[in-house]
C-alpha cells in the first residue's frame, strides 16, 4: 500500500509534563510501549521522551507524511488574568514553535490561544506570521462559551486570515472540563461568522457506561446524528475522526463508514497520545484481524491500518485536508 495522508489531530504535551497524574501513570504503564514511549526515559526526562517518541513515530511512518500539531492554552479569567494550567496538557505556542522550527518537514502547527487573553488578537496575528495554519479550542477546559459576543472579534480574525478552527465536541476524559461547553452549540458562532470549523471526535457523548459500549446506533447519542446532519447543511463545517479507536467511540466506525454522503467532510486524525487498543475495543473486526493489526510497531501506522478496514485508501477522508490548509 503506497499512499500517505496527514494526521489532522495530534497533541504536543507541556515541557513541564511529569506523567504524575493518575490518568498519565495508568496510560503510560499500559500503553507507553505501544505509543513508542520508553517508560524509563519518561520517568527520567518526560518531555524529551514524549517529543522523541512523537517525532520518531512520524519519521518512520509509512502512511503519515505530516501532522497537525497543537498544544492547549492556560485557563484565563474574562478580565485576562491567569488562573491555572495543567502541567501535562498545556503546551504553549512558543514550545510548539520551537519544535516546528526543528521539524518543518513533518509538522503543521496550529496555535491554541485562549480568547480571554488581553492580547489574543495580537497573538493570532503573530503566530500566523510564524507559519501557524490554524487554531485549536479546548473551551470546555477553559470555561469559555464560544457564543459569548465578547469573542466575536476573535472569530472574525480567524475568518480574515483564513485560519481553520478545531473545536473539541463531546466527552473529555483526559482533563477537567465543563460538560455544558462540550455541546454542538459551541460550533454556532464560528460557523455563522464564516470560519472553517472542525468538530473533533465526531461529537460522541457517552453518559452511560453500558450504552457507551453498545454497537446499537440508538445508543450512539443525539449529538453524533445531529453532527452528521449539520455536516450536510454547513459548507464550512468539517469533522475529524480523532480518538475513534477508543472503546467508547470505536462502536460508531461501521455506521460512519456507511455515511458516504458526508465522507467529503471528514478528516483523518488520531488524537495522539490518547491511548487506544486495536484488540480490546468496540468495533466489529474479527479477532484474527485485530491481532494482525496489533503487530504493527509504529503507533500511527497501527491506527491507520485499523481505520483502513472502514475507509479504504481511496476514500476522500484522507485527502480532505487539502480543502482546508495549504502546505
Amino acid at each position: 500500500m503506497s499512499f500517505q495522508t496527514i494526521d489532522f489531530h495530534v497533541h504536543l504535551l507541556s515541557k513541564d509534563v511529569k506523567f504524575d497524574r493518575l490518568y498519565d501513570r495508568v496510560a503510560l504503564a499500559l500503553f507507553g510501549k505501544k505509543l513508542g514511549i520508553s517508560y524509563k526515559e519518561a520517568k527520567r526526562n518526560p518531555y524529551q521522551a514524549y517529543k522523541s517518541a512523537l517525532i520518531n513515530n512520524i519519521k518512520s511512518s509509512k502512511y503519515i507524511k505530516k501532522i497537525v500539531l497543537f498544544g492547549v492554552d492556560s485557563k484565563i479569567y474574562k478580565n485576562g488574568n491567569f488562573i491555572s494550567k495543567d502541567n501535562t496538557v498545556c503546551a504553549s505556542n512558543s514550545e510548539l514553535l520551537e519544535l516546528y522550527q526543528e521539524n518543518r518537514n513533518i509538522i503543521i502547527p496550529f496555535f491554541s490561544i485562549n480568547p480571554n487573553r488581553k492580547d489574543a488578537i495580537e497573538q493570532i496575528r503573530y503566530y500566523h506570521s510564524k507559519g501557524f495554519k490554524g487554531a485549536k479550542f479546548l473551551q470546555n477546559y477553559w470555561g469559555v462559551d464560544t457564543n459569548d459576543k465578547m469573542y466575536q472579534r476573535y472569530f472574525e480574525t480567524l475568518k480574515e486570515l483564513n485560519l481553520p478552527l478545531i473545536i473539541h465536541i463531546g466527552n473529555e476524559s483526559s482533563i477537567s472540563s465543563y460538560k455544558h461547553l462540550e455541546s454542538l452549540s459551541m460550533l454556532k458562532a464560528p460557523l455563522d461568522i464564516g470560519v472553517t470549523t472542525i468538530s473533533a471526535h465526531m461529537a460522541i457523548d457517552y453518559k452511560n457506561i453500558i450504552k457507551s459500549l453498545s454497537k446499537n446506533p440508538k445508543n450512539f447519542g443525539n449529538s453524533y446524528f445531529k453532527l452528521i446532519k449539520m455536516l450536510k447543511e454547513y459548507p464550512n463545517l468539517y469533522a475529524d475522526i480523532s480518538s475513534l479507536l477508543t472503546p467508547q467511540r470505536a462502536k460508531v466506525l461501521p455506521h460512519l463508514s456507511q455515511q458516504k454522503e458526508i465522507h467529503h467532510k471528514l478528516l483523518y486524525g488520531t488524537d495522539f497520545p490518547v491511548p487506544f487498543s486495536t484488540i480490546f475495543t468496540t468495533y466489529d473486526l474479527g479477532f484474527k484481524k485485530r491481532i494482525e493489526i496489533e503487530k504493527e510497531i509504529n503507533v500511527f501506522d497501527r491506527h491507520i491500518l485499523a481505520i483502513l478496514e472502514y475507509f479504504e485508501k481511496d476514500n476522500p477522508i484522507y485527502r480532505n485536508w487539502e480543502k482546508i490548509i495549504d502546505i
